[in-house]
């Protein structure tokens, strides 16, 4: 490393060596580590061309969860919930145990291990809503259903200062991972007053096509909102949601 001298400092890079900025002064530096063309062909970088390959397939994946269900996250994910999305995605690929390092898909792993996942680590489901809830994936009726007993708002949720409503939200998804396509049926309660008044029984039943032999994936959620002049305002924070059911095939 030498720092650059003269009234024209450069940045950038001359043959093998990096000019560049480092805080209030212009230093240059040998170029290191391997070429692009050492990395796409050399045997040594058989491994990390693979993991390269799977994490592309996992942020992929990813993306295509997220498209699904697109207007339920954007109140919603944090600014992690893609990048931990594909890393919780690599693990499936990592469970495909029929196909070779590089060549693993997801349909092929336990999709399974999506479940639970929760897309925003600051208002997670988990404890958020205590209230008791059943859900069910029945691949023979088609049906991806979670059905929502009486509760007491105030008592079961735990909700972000100046929230003064609150709506249930649920969706249901087949997702082709392999074509890149989806059918998704979303759901959601009216906007529900956070009081100590028992709420009526709640069912959300997301529909899909009985012939469907793709992933099939649920999710819950609660959306936050404050009341202002008759207005339902949503609030940025403390709203959450999570898969709560996978049926792989």
């Amino acid at each position: 490393m030498a720092e650059q001298m003269g009234m024209f400092p450069l940045q950038g890079t001359i043959g093998n060596i990096n000019f560049y900025k480092s805080g209030d002064s212009y230093r240059a530096r040998r170029k290191g580590g391997p070429t692009a063309q050492q990395i796409a062909t050399d045997p040594q970088f058989q491994r990390s061309r693979e993991n390269a390959s799977e994490f592309a397939v996992a942020a992929k994946a990813g993306k295509l969860l997220r498209l699904a269900f697109n207007s339920l996250l954007k109140p919603v994910a944090d600014e992690r919930a893609m990048s931990r999305l594909a890393g919780t995605m690599v693990k499936v690929l990592q469970s495909d145990k029929k196909n070779a390092r590089g060549k693993r898909k997801v349909v092929e792993g336990d999709v399974e291990l999506l479940n639970g996942f929760e897309f925003n680590e600051q208002g997670k489901l988990s404890t958020t809503f205590a209230a008791p809830y059943h859900c069910n994936i029945n691949r023979v009726t088609g049906e991806l259903k979670i059905t929502v007993p009486p509760f007491v708002p105030e008592e079961l949720i735990k909700a972000p200062g100046g929230a003064t409503h609150f709506k249930l939200v649920s969706g249901g998804a087949e997702v082709d991972f392999e074509n890149k396509s989806f059918n998704a049926y979303l759901h959601s309660s009216l906007e529900l007053p956070l009081n100590n008044v028992n709420t009526e029984e709640y069912v959300f039943n997301n529909t899909v096509p009985t012939t469907s032999t793709h992933p099939w994936i649920l999710v819950m959620g609660i959306q936050f909102f404050q009341e202002v002049n008759a207005l339902m305002y949503p609030l940025n924070n403390g709203s959450c949601l999570a898969i709560i059911s996978v049926s792989g095939n």
